[in-house]
């Protein structure tokens, strides 16, 4: 087997194994997206109660799969300025009267 850059082994391709998973998700009714945000990669995103789930299929024969997992704790609207704060590039109004007084 040929070593990737990685430094994994090759695998055979893996359409028959995507192609099986998106049957069962759709026999379990599991709601999914598909993305092609990679080059080599074509992505599965599953969301269901209080978890998210990222499965990559890679054009090594690899299938990365990345689990996230709600905490449980429900925040009011005053998150959303957070989340924004934290996380946008671009300045909130919050966001700038915190930078103004620095």
């Amino acid at each position: 087997m040929a070593i990737n850059k990685q430094g994994r082994n090759r695998k055979p391709p893996t359409i028959p194994q995507l192609l099986e998973l998106l049957s069962r998700l759709e026999e379990a009714h599991i709601h999914y997206d598909l993305f092609h945000s990679r080059s080599d990669a074509i992505m599965i995103r599953i969301a269901v109660p209080g978890e998210r789930w990222e499965i990559e299929f890679l054009a090594d024969g690899h299938i990365d799969v990345e689990r996230f997992r709600s905490d449980g704790e429900i925040h009011n609207e005053d998150m959303i300025d957070e989340l924004f704060s934290l996380y946008s590039d671009i300045e909130t109004p919050s966001t700038a009267s915190t930078h103004d007084s620095a």
